[in-house]
């Protein structure tokens, strides 16, 4: 795996919504030293706007595979590396290799994946496209979060290492159990879906956060087969 660029960015109004200025910190530039500063929270110069529901431990790092840029300009969007609020731009991985609790060593520091990145608004609001969202979901182009087991030194650039592989499921995986719909899928298909989903929620390394919205819906979904 190689780290083809690194980004950072502080909170600034991103536009309006309802009449009221929209704070974020999507809108990031490419790093230009050779190195920074990794703690368990943020790279040097990164900050989140709305902690309720970005950064923190288990997301303290968004990577994106550049495999993905050509799809995205295919889609008519201007995908540049750093144009979707990534912290890391990524070759050589995409989410059906990463798994959930795989450990890299990137310079001195040790992180670890966390869980897959599930888009919001803001996201539409950077790109000028409201089927933004929609076609991340459904083209599984999501990118992943990383937390830090231990802050270091990073290169902004060059190899990144697998330290230890782990045998939970993929990015891709938990993002199909994520968004499933599973009232459409073939009866023969629901409960294969639900054994993915209880893979998922058996998964140590997934965030708590991440956990919550996978097990709430595998809930609704049991609930309404009983019922």
């Amino acid at each position: 795996m190689n780290v083809d660029g690194v980004f950072v960015g502080e909170p600034s109004v991103l536009g309006h919504r309802r009449n009221r200025p929209v704070l974020s910190a999507i809108t990031k530039a490419r790093v230009t030293a050779p190195e920074l500063n990794l703690t368990e929270l943020n790279l040097d110069g990164d900050r989140q706007a709305d902690l309720t529901v970005h950064g923190g431990v288990d997301k303290a790092v968004y990577v994106y595979p550049a495999e993905h840029y050509p799809a995205w300009a295919a889609d008519g969007l201007d995908a540049e590396p750093g144009g979707f609020g990534e912290n890391v731009s990524l070759s050589g991985a995409t989410e059906d290799d990463v798994r959930i609790g795989d450990v890299w060593a990137w310079g001195d520091a040790l992180v670890q994946v966390s869980q897959p990145r599930q888009p919001c608004f803001k996201l539409a609001m950077k790109t000028g496209r409201k089927d933004v969202t929609p076609l991340m979901i459904d083209s599984g182009r999501c990118g992943w979060y990383l937390r830090v087991l231990r802050p270091g030194t990073v290169p902004t650039s060059g190899g990144i290492e697998l330290a230890e592989r782990a045998d939970g499921p993929t990015i891709t995986e938990v993002y199909l159990v994520s968004f499933a719909n599973y009232g459409q899928l073939p009866e023969d298909k629901v409960e294969a879906a639900l054994d993915l989903a209880d893979r998922v929620l058996a998964t140590p390394a997934l965030s708590a956060s991440y956990r919550g919205g996978v097990q709430s819906t595998v809930d609704r979904w049991r609930a309404r087969r009983v019922g």
